[in-house]
Formats: structure tokens, sequence, C-alpha cells
């Protein structure tokens, strides 16, 4: 009876583990539809395929380097062993967690699009989920002692309480939004963006039916995202499924209110309540919650006009304020409202939230700076001039979104 219940059990973690993964895996096609409905029709199958192939290049690299620098485990061991005595847990642990690595090439792609190489970019992507990622996923979530460990150096700094990230606010977003900022700056801005006098020339979104789709497949999503982090049936609570509903509202109405009603930023203002309640889902009081997403909805429609207006940095999809802002506000808002006085429950520290938070920009700013600059020298990030006025799509694919359409590449 005993073993029927352990086998019980674990097949359901198993069985948990693999829907949360599949839920996280059709947030990239939210990421590539809201690429596809930002980005010009003459780049838009590009959109497509970059999402598809960065994802498949981190599932390889990621399984064989990634995950063993993060969790140091490794899986070039016969099937048996890989099942072990749970059934393959680890295995779909490792999907689910793969899910999460590979939306580093994901946020970056939205940031560098409609000029970016295709390899060039394939092999930083690469590089960012074999490498840089796993560095600091394993400081916080795995082996490696640093961060989220209760015996951290930072833990014995900040009254034993370590930093904490409960879905990946910092680990994933934050990460992903401050390297993308590195590429954006790297590459430039696309052509004709400003004039001659550095005046502004907006490039309007091509598709809003295609943003919006791409909206609520990362929203339904990030349930998964969120939820499904406890790892395990036993570990799930509904805390983090309502406190996700309550930022994610937040972030939509006070984006509504801030930007005049944009359907760009009603959209975006949901995905970036989401980012900043990663971190404290599991700490915070719904109330909490709200107030976390609707200040990240207001950082991120600011923070976009702030970025392309005043720094004039062409961040196609806004990826830097949506997901690095937003995911280092989500890491500190953790340390304040995730206390006991705000109606959380508590077992967070705000020194280790600022610090933990702070470290992960830079160094992601860092590395992105060191990556990108490398491969532009080696390679060259950009595409030529007339072939980004041609377009991605039949430069790099020969193909376009909407063949019968032949005045597209010119649009």
């Amino acid at each position: 009876m005993q073993k029927d219940i352990v086998a019980l059990t674990n097949s359901g973690d198993v069985l948990f583990m693999m829907l949360g993964a599949v839920m996280v895996f059709a947030m990239h096609g939210g990421f590539a539809f809201l690429e596809v409905g930002t980005v010009r029709k003459k780049n838009q199958v590009n959109a497509l395929v970059k999402i598809l192939v960065d994802f498949s290049i981190s599932t390889i690299v990621y399984f064989f380097i990634g995950y063993t620098i993060a969790y140091g485990i490794y899986f070039l061991q016969p099937a048996k062993a890989l099942i072990g005595d749970n059934q393959g847990y680890e295995l779909v642990h490792f999907f689910f967690l793969l899910t999460f690595a590979a939306a580093i090439p994901a946020i970056i792609s939205g940031g560098i699009a409609e000029r970016s190489k295709f390899w060039t970019q394939a092999l930083a992507a690469a590089i960012f989920v074999a490498i840089i990622y796993p560095l600091f996923e394993g400081m916080v979530w795995g082996q490696i002692n640093f961060l989220g460990q209760d015996d951290s150096w930072l833990s014995e700094i900040s009254g034993g309480i370590p930093f904490h990230d409960h879905a990946g606010s910092v680990v994933v977003h934050s990460m992903g939004g401050w390297i993308a900022l590195a590429g954006v700056y790297i590459i430039g801005p696309r052509l004709g963006r400003w004039d001659s006098q550095g005046r502004s020339r907006p490039i309007v979104i091509s598709n809003v039916p295609f943003l919006a789709l791409g909206s609520w497949m990362l929203c339904i999503g990030w349930f998964g995202f969120n939820v499904m982090s406890a790892a395990t049936i036993n570990g799930i609570s509904g805390l983090v499924a309502v406190n996700s509903l309550m930022a994610m509202v937040g972030g939509v109405l006070v984006a509504l209110f801030v930007s005049k009603n944009d359907p760009g930023f009603i959209h975006n203002g949901a995905l970036a309540g989401l980012v900043a309640i990663c971190a404290g889902s599991d700490k915070v009081h719904p109330l909490g919650a709200l107030v976390i997403g609707g200040l990240a909805g207001a950082i991120f429609v600011i923070g976009f006009t702030w970025e392309q207006e005043k720094l004039k940095i062409d961040d196609v999809l806004g990826v830097w304020p949506l997901h690095g802002i937003c995911g280092s506000w989500g890491g500190i808002a953790c340390g304040i409202f995730g206390q006991e006085t705000l109606g959380g429950l508590g077992g967070v520290s705000i020194l280790s939230q600022i610090v933990g938070s702070v470290l992960a920009a830079f160094i992601a700013l860092t590395s992105g700076f060191i990556v990108y600059k490398t491969l532009d020298t080696l390679f060259g990030l950009r595409l030529e001039a007339e072939e980004e006025i041609t377009g991605s799509d039949i430069t790099i694919h020969h193909l376009e979104s909407y063949p019968e359409d032949v005045t597209s590449r010119f649009g």
C-alpha cells in the first residue's frame, strides 16, 4: 500500500510538472504573436521563426550544459537511471525550467526586432541559455550558494533570510530585459526611427489583433509559470493564482488610465503586472498584488515613453521597461509587500530583495554588453541597410507573411 501511495504521489508530481511545462511552452507562442503584431508586415515571418528556432537551440544547450551548471544534474546516463525511483520527475522538471530559460532569447528578440541578423542572434541565445542565465539561476534556485540559499552570504547579513524569487521576476524577466537593453543599445535604432535632426518618427504597430492574441496567450500561460513553480502538487497554493490574477488586472487598469486608452499599452500592462508579481506571488496579500501590478503598469507606460522619447533607445516591444525594470520592481516589491505588517506571509527581507534585484541587473547588463559587443565585432549583429529596408522576411527566409501582397516588402 505504501509503495502504491508513493508511486501515485510521484505520478501526480510528474503530471503536475508536465502540465506546467506545456502551459509555459505555450507562452512562447505568445511571445511570437506579440512580436508579430508589433513589427511591420515585412518582418512577421522572421518573428515567428526566431522564437521557435531559439527555443529549439535553448533546449539543446540547456540539456547538455545549462541545467548542469544551475543544478549539478546531467542527463548523459542510461534511460533507466533517468527515470529513477520517481518516474522521471527530474526530466519533466528540466522541461519546465527549460521553458523559463528559453524565455531569455524570446524576451531579447522583441527588443532587437526588425534589424538583427538571424544566426548571430541564434548564437547569442545559445550563450545566454547555456552559461549566463544558468549561472544566475543557480545562485538563486540551484546549487551555486550565493543569493537564494539559506546558508548564503546574503542570508547571513540579512537576518537569516535569503533572496526570494518564487517564479522569476528577477531570475527570468529582469535578466532577460537588462540583457536586451545591452543588445538594443549596441545594435542601434531601426532605419528611419529618428530623422537627421533627432526628431522622433514613430513606427506604428502592424496588427493589434495579433498583439492582443500574444498578450492573451502569455496571460493564460502565466498561471502555469507562477502556480506550477511550486514544483509539486503538495506545494501548490491558491494564493499564487489569485495574486497573479490581481496583479494582471492591476496592470491593465493602471495602464488604461495612464496611457489614455492605448491598446498596445493596455495589453502590455497585463504582462507588466504579471512580470512584477512572479517574485512575491507566494508571499503577498492579494491587495498587495493589486498594488504591485498596478504600479508595474504605470512603470511600463512611463518607462517605455521615457526610453523611446528621452533616451532615444529603439526597443521595439519595450522589453527593457516591461521585463527589466518591472522585473526589478517585482523583486524589490516582494520584500516590501511580503512583510506581515502589510498582510503578507513574512519571511522576506527588503535588504536581500534589493541586493538580489540590483545584482541581477548588473550581471545581465554587463554580460549582455560583453557578449553582444564580441559578436558584433566578430560577425556583426545587424542586417545591411538594404536588407533592413527590404525586410527580414525576404532577406532571411525568402518568403513574406502575405506572399500575394508584393508591396509589403516596401512598407
